[in-house]
């Protein structure tokens, strides 16, 4: 009876009562429901959508955590509170007069901050908010001197939407996108890049587009020469030791859209060829910048470019293993032809021609993929592969571990496959007086090691049959997923990660014998017989190596001594790099020049490390650091005879907003009195930067 009262009352009082009146009657003042507000701390906003009900929980979309469970909730008399104790989250606050907002102090750790929620009309969905896709898929790995090699937030925040996307659904981030939906992918570049308008260049063509020279090749491919000497010789550098403190910027280029500069020139007659950090490849008039023409690849290129004899074909290949051959005068396509279908597969070394043939490395990102833990790693294997250069046809193909991967057992292994792994990551040097091609290789990926990673291989040409393998390290099994809190796919004894990544030099000793000098991200250089299946001659130690230390893209030497760049990356900036000059006969080391102190060191990515290539000719050696400095070098004491800082800003003949960074993979590229540098790198650790540099004596 008493029940049927109170109902007849409030019935009542909605008849009687203003409308306005009777709505406020009925409102229950409970604070049960969606609430969203923003709190502020460090200066930045975050997000704050809280469910409050029967079962309770709270949405952080801008730390990427959705539906965090809220265990203990006070709701009583109009107001609210609750602790998240793993999360040192609290929260004290109560309803407005009007019961339209939620007002308290919301305390994190030890800030705290003022609060104002509302109740939204529709309940928040966070599927497609950029924000959230990045925190909850992308920043663990993306943050500043994450151990992962991930581009820092900031550098991501350079690229344009179309390049992100492009990495997220065919590039190296493939395995992180395939967890999205196209559309979030589309979301997730669209909050992380600018708009493609924000930075346009005018075509800058050049006047007349005749063919280069068939004769006049001054700076072919990665190495120089066959022997991936990196030692260019009087003839075709045009530079003496005493011009090179005279050296002046002549022109500069800048790559819109890009944080890397791309891959080194190769520099033949007048023509400058370059895979640019944009990803496309570029004919320019070598003296002025201007440009021929530009060839759009299906993925990017970041492989120096090999040209033949008679000037008149472009051989590289691309990140998803593709190689091609395009005609010099015009750009157009001749042949593509695909090595490799595994979805990591990529081409990182120069293809090395010889003879009519093509050789080409074939790497892979696999061990990035890796660190998804959704993905089932591993089953990528290296392999160089022979092709006829006038159609592309693969003539053969020889892979560096010989069957394909089985799935290992679970007690074995995190990983689900294997053996995989061996990457040949540079590219391969030729001996034509033995008909041989050595090239290094990288780790294992997973627990299922071989004797042939972290190895030299002996390949005879003509067939590809491996004449001796020569193993440095044994058992390196090692993905990135080892560095990240997932480590699902990390193998279980974890090895350093020292690969052989820069390309084996063949040089001469007195009378016959001859060396093939071997540096690896252990730190140590190798000199090693290839006559005598790898036998060791010597080792020397310049680094303590690492993930990225010790030897990464190469060294240069001569008939006497071998220059090596130290990386050694570090997160301290001031440590790790310097130049060694080591004797080729017994290794003994000559001089050391120690690294210079980064004058940047507020700069993110700056850095000390020498991961680059060196780069010789007569009297000097060349090499450039992460903290965007070019350095030459008395080749006879180790002696700085020039320097330039490269990360700045520049005018360029093509109009594009061009900024210098970090020097890395490229190394400097001597050829015709000029010496062409490529600055900025955001890959790894590294300063972003989009701009080639082309210097000459006083910048005529």
């Amino acid at each position: 009876m008493k029940r049927a009262i109170e109902l007849f009352l409030v019935l009542l009082s909605a008849v009687l009562l203003p409308a306005g009146l009777a709505c406020a009657q009925v409102v229950s003042n409970s604070v049960d429901g969606l609430w969203q507000g923003k709190i502020k701390q460090n200066d930045l906003e975050y997000r704050i959508v809280l469910h409050i009900g029967s079962t309770s929980s709270l949405d952080s979309p801008d730390t990427g955590k959705l539906g965090i469970p809220i265990l203990s909730v006070s709701n009583e008399h109009n107001s609210l509170s609750f602790v998240l104790d793993d999360l040192k989250i609290s929260f004290r606050g109560k309803l407005s007069e009007d019961q339209s907002k939620l007002v308290g102090e919301w305390t994190q750790g030890n800030a705290k901050s003022e609060i104002s929620l509302t109740r939204p009309t529709h309940a928040p969905q966070f599927d497609k908010d950029g924000p959230y896709l990045f925190r909850s898929n992308c920043a663990s790995c993306h943050a500043p001197f994450n151990p992962v090699r991930a581009q820092w937030p900031q550098n991501l925040q350079l690229m344009t939407e179309q390049v992100i996307l492009r990495a997220l659904e065919t590039g190296k981030m493939r395995a992180q996108g395939a967890i999205m939906t196209h559309e979030q992918r589309v979301a997730l570049a669209s909050y992380l890049g600018r708009h493609e308008s924000a930075q346009s260049g005018k075509t800058n063509a050049c006047p007349t587009n005749q063919p280069a020279g068939a004769s006049s090749s001054l700076w072919n491919g990665w190495g120089v020469d066959l022997f991936n000497s990196r030692f260019q010789p009087d003839a075709f550098a045009g530079l003496s030791k005493a011009q090179v403190a005279q050296l002046r910027v002549k022109w500069t280029l800048g790559f819109p859209g890009a944080t890397n500069a791309g891959g080194p020139p190769t520099i033949i007659g007048d023509r400058l060829y370059v895979g640019g950090g944009d990803g496309d490849v570029h004919a320019l008039n070598a003296l002025t910048g201007c440009l021929y023409w530009t060839f759009f690849p299906r993925a990017w290129v970041r492989t120096a470019i090999s040209v033949s004899a008679d000037g008149k074909v472009a051989y590289f290949g691309d990140v998803q293993a593709r190689v091609y051959g395009v005609d010099t005068a015009s750009g157009s396509l001749l042949w593509k032809t695909d090595l490799d279908q595994h979805p990591f597969a990529m081409i990182t070394g120069a293809p090395k021609l010889y003879a009519g043939r093509l050789y080409v490395p074939v790497s892979s990102a696999e061990e990035l993929g890796a660190a998804n833990p959704q993905y089932e790693c591993c089953t990528f294997r290296g392999s160089v592969a022979a092709l006829d250069s006038k159609s592309g046809k693969i003539l053969w193909q020889t892979y560096t571990i010989p069957n394909q991967a089985t799935r290992l057992p679970s007690e074995q292994s995190k990983a689900r496959f294997g053996p995989a792994g061996a990457a040949v990551w540079s590219s391969p040097t030729i001996d034509a007086e033995k008909g041989v091609l050595y090239v290094g290789t990288g780790d294992n990926y997973s627990e299922s090691s071989t004797a042939t990673s972290d190895a030299i291989f002996a390949l005879s040409l003509d067939g590809g049959r491996a004449l001796w393998i020569k193993q440095l390290t044994a058992n390196d099994t090692f993905n990135i997923a080892c560095l990240t809190p997932d480590k699902s796919n990390c193998p279980k004894n974890a090895g350093p990660d020292l690969d052989i990544g820069a390309p084996p030099i063949l040089r001469n000793l007195a009378g016959k014998q001859r060396i093939l000098i071997v540096g690896q991200k252990s730190g140590v250089v190798y000199g090693l017989d290839p006559d005598d299946k790898g036998r060791e001659i010597w080792q020397v130690r310049i680094g303590k190596g690492g993930v990225l230390g010790g030897i990464e893209f190469g060294a240069a030497a001569d008939d006497k001594s071998v220059y090596v760049p130290l990386s050694d990356w570090d997160p301290d900036p001031k440590l790790g790099g310097g130049l060694f000059a080591l004797d080729i006969a017994t290794g003994r080391k000559v001089w050391s020049t120690g690294p210079a102190a980064p004058t940047c060191l507020a700069k993110p990515g700056s850095s000390a490390a020498q991961p680059g290539p060196a780069t010789l000719i007569t009297g000097v050696v060349f090499s450039g650091s992460l903290d965007g400095h070019m350095r030459a070098y008395d080749t006879a004491s180790g002696t700085i005879v020039w320097d330039f800082d490269t990360s700045g800003r520049f005018h360029t003949v093509n109009s594009v907003d061009a900024q210098g960074g970090s020097l890395n993979y490229s190394g400097a590229v001597v050829a015709g009195g000029l010496v062409y540098v490529m600055s900025g790198y955001s890959i790894n650790a590294g300063m972003p930067g989009n701009v080639l540099l082309a210097f000459s004596m006083d910048g005529k």
